[in-house]
């Protein structure tokens, strides 16, 4: 176990196309929910007393619409109840949240990573899509963590917006590089049930670019970040040499890592549980010395191998044979025969380097991929 995710479900705003667990942070018991989030820390600290993080990722919501008095607060429950010496400890930004007084309480804890939510340099876009931000408040945000002393800076962006063009998100995409960051994830929008874009879709009133623009888009992305030298190392994920997210890597090589605070999944001793998500029905549990789980579910063997592959292939480098082997002693070749030679025959995989792994047009079309390796 050397990672955790730790949620933070507060927002001074809530994004049209938003669906994790949130809040409004008005009239919300944030300091009681801090105070409950250290006691589920240490739940699971007297639980697994052998606990050493290499990685810590806290993200919501929004972490730095906390106080400064609060992030102070939060980091230092994290420091003294999970067991981190060394490694990447980020947090989740929004641009213009983010003071030089937040930013020297977490660089003074030791945060060493910054993920800010960007999504377009096109400020009418970003209007549309509910942000409460301005394109000027990125290049703030940025230079005043570069003077905060952060060098670890990673920025979302958003592709196949409500009116978005190609050429808007080639833009983007330029200016975002321009700022010379050490990662960059790039994302295709997902309208989700409960929020306000699916309201609007269902009403006929969202006009979203089509799959040829879509895949444009994405094809930008690629090839604007390759000609920069940056790396895809993921589906939606670009960094330069030695600056990959080791936390997302957690991920997608399948490894367990905890989950802490309300809505949070993790995934510990073959078992992935989610907690409650409510703050009412989080902090009650808790508040009585037991675990805030809502649901878990005993991952069984074959389910292990399933999710192996379809979270394996969603990293460049693919799922490599010989380590799939050895962890489940059969060889993915084998136990996916037919799914392997109809992608393959495809185009859509291929084997390379002891590895299956996407190829260039496979990369478009990921998720009927991924599906096909679902046994049951």
């Amino acid at each position: 176990m050397k990672s955790a995710y730790i949620h933070i479900p507060f927002c001074e705003h809530i994004c049209h196309y938003c669906d994790f667990n949130k809040f409004f942070m008005h009239g919300q018991p944030v300091d009681e929910y801090l105070q409950l989030l250290e006691k589920e820390f240490e739940l699971y600290r007297d639980r697994f007393p052998d606990m050493n993080l290499k990685t810590i990722f806290v993200g919501g919501g929004t972490p730095t619409a906390l106080s400064a008095s609060q992030l102070d607060t939060l980091c230092s429950a994290i420091r003294k109840n999970l067991p981190f010496t060394e490694g990447e400890f980020t947090f989740e930004a929004n641009p213009g949240d983010l003071t030089m007084e937040k930013l020297r309480v977490l660089f003074n804890h030791g945060v060493n990573r910054l993920s800010f939510g960007v999504q377009s340099f096109n400020d009418e876009l970003l209007k549309r899509i509910g942000r409460s931000h301005q394109v000027k408040d990125v290049y703030r945000s940025i230079r005043h963590a570069r003077q905060a002393g952060f060098s670890n800076i990673s920025i979302d962006l958003i592709y196949s917006l409500p009116g978005q063009t190609t050429e808007d998100f080639s833009d983007t995409v330029k200016k975002a590089i321009e700022l010379d960051l050490s990662h960059y994830s790039g994302y295709s929008l997902i309208v989700e049930p409960k929020t306000v874009f699916y309201n609007l879709m269902r009403k006929g009133k969202l006009k979203l670019p089509g799959e040829d623009q879509e895949a444009a888009m994405y094809n930008v992305l690629i090839e604007e970040m390759e000609r920069s030298g940056l790396r895809q190392y993921e589906i939606s994920n670009f960094a330069k040499s030695g600056f990959q997210s080791i936390h997302n890597l957690v991920y997608w090589n399948n490894e367990e890592y905890f989950g802490f605070g309300a809505g949070a999944h993790g995934y510990v001793n073959g078992i992935r549980y989610s907690n409650y998500g409510p703050l009412k029905k989080y902090m009650e549990p808790i508040s009585r010395g037991t675990a805030p789980v809502f649901e878990q579910h005993e991952v069984t063997h074959r389910e292990k191998m399933e999710e192996e592959m379809f979270l394996g292939l969603r990293k460049r480098a693919g799922v490599n044979i010989s380590l799939f082997n050895k962890k489940y002693s059969i060889n993915p070749k084998e136990l996916f025969q037919q799914q392997i030679e109809e992608l393959s025959e495809k185009g859509w995989i291929e084997e390379k380097n002891d590895s299956i792994r996407l190829t260039r047009e496979g990369l478009f079309l990921g998720n009927e991929v991924f599906q096909t390796f679902l046994l049951s």
